[in-house]
């Protein structure tokens, strides 16, 4: 009988699971990870609510960079916050793969095991998706001097931007949401930058912009619009280097 490991959508709850079927020492057609929400019952299979704790998760983590290596952990990692219903089965199917090759780090190599193709194709596609974001993204000034930036990315990325902000801006407070994951990457000047989500936060304040942001705003998009060439315009190329989806929330278009 397939054991069913079912865990939350979060990195820690994933790990859980694979805490849980590793110790179990399961092999690959004996277990599954599905995410809580995504159920399709099957039949003569054993389901088990995974209990999620941080203990697991750094235990799955030291495991995964001494066996794999921290390449083949940063592969997982990005593929763990994947916009994707099998995302942890792929993961748990590439990890339980690189126990039977002689040099577990070279997992990532063996692309023809579908599950090991997964978690590269999802982690190529989590790092592309946060790479765009760094360019794109685009903080505004509100009026209490708080650097602020609505993303609204298909994947869990926001992990991926915030240190790399948190190294550009390390003197200013900003926060950067994620408004279809209901997530927030806050940084208070001078300290570390933390993750939240599940509070209640009054959105209306981020709607009231101060007087130099709405002067900077002006300058930027009368800028843009004086370097263009309007004879040089080029559709089809622009959406190349920039989709439709990332304009949105970007000062120049809006």
């Amino acid at each position: 009988m397939k054991t069913v490991y079912v865990c939350n959508d979060t990195v820690t709850g994933i790990f859980s699971g694979i805490y849980d079927a590793w110790r179990a020492k399961k092999e690959e057609d004996e277990c599954e990870i599905v995410l809580r929400g995504m159920l399709d019952q099957q039949l003569f299979c054993d389901y088990i609510e995974v209990d999620e704790t941080e203990h697991k998760a750094v235990a799955v983590e030291a495991l995964i960079k001494k066996h794999l290596g921290r390449k083949v952990y940063w592969d997982i990692y990005h593929a763990v916050l994947a916009a994707d219903a099998k995302k942890g089965d792929a993961v748990l199917g590439t990890m339980l793969a690189a126990r039977r090759i002689p040099d577990s780090t070279k997992i990532m190599d063996h692309l023809s095991h579908p599950k090991v193709e997964k978690v590269f194709e999802l982690s190529r596609n989590v790092f592309g998706e946060a790479h765009s974001y760094k360019g794109f993204l685009r903080f505004r000034e509100l009026a209490n001097g708080v650097l602020y930036a609505e993303i609204e990315p298909k994947n869990q990325i926001l992990t991926c931007l915030a240190p790399h902000f948190a190294e550009r801006l390390p003197v200013e407070n900003w926060m950067i949401h994620d408004k279809p994951h209901k997530m927030f990457a806050v940084h208070e000047a001078g300290k570390r930058w933390v993750i939240f989500w599940g509070e209640r936060m009054d959105e209306t304040v981020f709607g009231v912009v101060s007087e130099r942001e709405e002067e900077y705003a002006r300058l930027w998009k009368g800028f843009c619009r004086t370097i263009a060439i309007e004879s040089r315009t080029n559709p089809r190329c622009q959406l190349q280097h920039l989709p439709l989806r990332y304009r949105e929330k970007m000062t120049e278009f809006c």
